[in-house]
């Protein structure tokens, strides 16, 4: 690695990585997401840490406006726009990588003032704050119970905060289990907040699609998309759960807005879990009938926020936009059939397997393995999109000769990241557009 020496900085492209966890767990940290398969990319590769669960999102009004964990990631953003070209970084040409909430992270960037001038480039993967999940202007109940499994008073805010600040970030941590509401759902549980003026410096002022909407965000060039079944493994783990699966038909309505992340406990509510009853599940109750629609409305409640980010971001946004779906099936997956070696799919994290060495629970992949040829090809791609703005600069053989097309709302093109690169068109048009009729852009503006 050659590093600045004199009157030369070689100024190579960086990446920062945004962690995964849904804002309560996970880590950026080298032992969990190694860096050693972008090593041969010639990019500077940056990861952070940011806080998360109650420490980085707790909302409780003016004491706690919210948003601290995207503060942090704004912190270390300006760092590396200050500092990166002393470690051979060029801070003119970063591009942000994030992942799940990462990714939802960055959708938050795009169009917080906060972030302005601090990143250049954007890949979203299975992730956006685009989509219905209904931003709160706090999270109130959810710091009551925080209180409640630590022992703390829940009464008032200022209460909650001095009670939680004595309490170690452990017990904090530990408590999260306690917050699951129906197997272990939900997979979000804190979320970035639209906050209210307090006279802070606010993260996010409004709501992510009406700023986009009314063209206040950052014209970037954007990769986004998804691997091809994401959370649809929580659909195995629901069935074959007898007592689970019992309270789910008796009480669908109640159980569906929080396995599938909208709006609750409304007359809207209720509509959408009618209409999704209908739509995927034939209106018949829960059995092993229903797996391929049960794994479909889950695999849904993250690829519609993808596809709605896309849509919008091509709409409004001069710079290109790529989409894609990840569909390989290595040997390796975070999720397998029960009770075999075998993956379900290619769920959520699947991808990342391929960017970042998790040597928690897969081997690293060299030469030796098929798995690499994916390393080869997805490390390129990511390199390729930070240096030039396109994932694929020029078709080659390694990237199977194709070229990438941008995507707009009427030829809908996507890259098929399989064994072989495929340019397919209307990714999961139908599903995708169940959605968009319950969702239209227009209840956000």
């Amino acid at each position: 690695m050659q590093l600045p020496e004199g009157g030369k900085n070689p100024k190579r492209p960086v990446i920062i990585h945004l962690h995964p966890g849904g804002f309560y767990g996970a880590t950026g940290r080298s032992n969990w997401a190694g860096p050693q398969y972008f090593l041969d990319r010639d990019i500077v590769l940056i990861t952070m840490n940011y806080r998360i669960g109650s420490l980085g999102f707790i909302s409780l009004g003016k004491d706690a406006p919210g948003n601290n964990g995207l503060r942090d990631q704004v912190v270390a953003m300006k760092w590396v726009k200050n500092n990166i070209a002393a470690f051979g970084g060029d801070p003119d040409s970063v591009t942000l990588y994030g992942y799940s909430s990462g990714a939802w992270s960055i959708t938050l960037h795009i169009v917080s003032p906060m972030s302005r001038g601090l990143f250049h480039k954007a890949i979203l993967g299975s992730g956006s704050a685009l989509g219905y999940w209904p931003l709160p202007k706090n999270q109130i109940e959810l710091a009551k119970k925080q209180a409640r499994f630590v022992g703390c008073p829940d009464n008032t805010p200022k209460e909650i905060l001095d009670c939680l600040k004595t309490k170690p970030a452990e017990e904090l941590a530990n408590s999260l289990p306690q917050f699951a509401e129906i197997g272990y759902d939900p997979i979000l549980i804190w979320s970035p907040v639209i906050e209210e003026d307090f006279g802070q410096q606010r993260f996010l002022h409004d709501h992510p699609i009406k700023l986009i909407e009314s063209g206040h965000f950052e014209n970037i060039p954007v990769v986004a998309g998804i691997t091809k079944d994401e959370i649809a493994d929580r659909a195995v783990a629901l069935l074959s759960n007898a007592t689970l699966l019992k309270e789910y038909n008796s009480n669908f309505e109640k159980y569906a807005p929080i396995s599938f992340l909208y709006e609750r406990g409304t007359e809207k509510s209720r509509q959408v879990s009618r209409a999704i009853r209908k739509f995927y599940l034939d209106d018949q109750p829960l059995s092993n009938a229903s797996l391929t629609g049960l794994a479909n409305v889950y695999a849904d409640a993250i690829g519609f926020q993808l596809d709605r980010a896309v849509q919008l971001l091509s709409e409004k946004c001069s710079k290109p936009v790529y989409y894609y779906e990840f569909t390989y099936q290595g040997r390796y997956s975070h999720f397998y059939l029960p009770g075999t070696q075998t993956p379900y799919g290619v769920v959520h994290h699947d991808d990342l397997i391929y960017s970042f060495y998790i040597s928690p629970l897969f081997p690293f992949f060299n030469e030796s393995y098929p798995e690499a040829e994916m390393v080869e090809k997805l490390t390129t791609i990511w390199a390729n999109f930070a240096k030039t703005g396109k994932p694929i600069p020029k078709p080659t053989q390694k990237l199977d000769g194709l070229e990438w097309e941008t995507y707009n709302v009427h030829t809908k093109k996507y890259m098929d990241i399989g064994k072989k690169l495929s340019l397919k068109d209307h990714l999961f048009e139908n599903r995708y557009a169940f959605w968009r009729k319950l969702y239209p852009i227009s209840l956000y503006l």
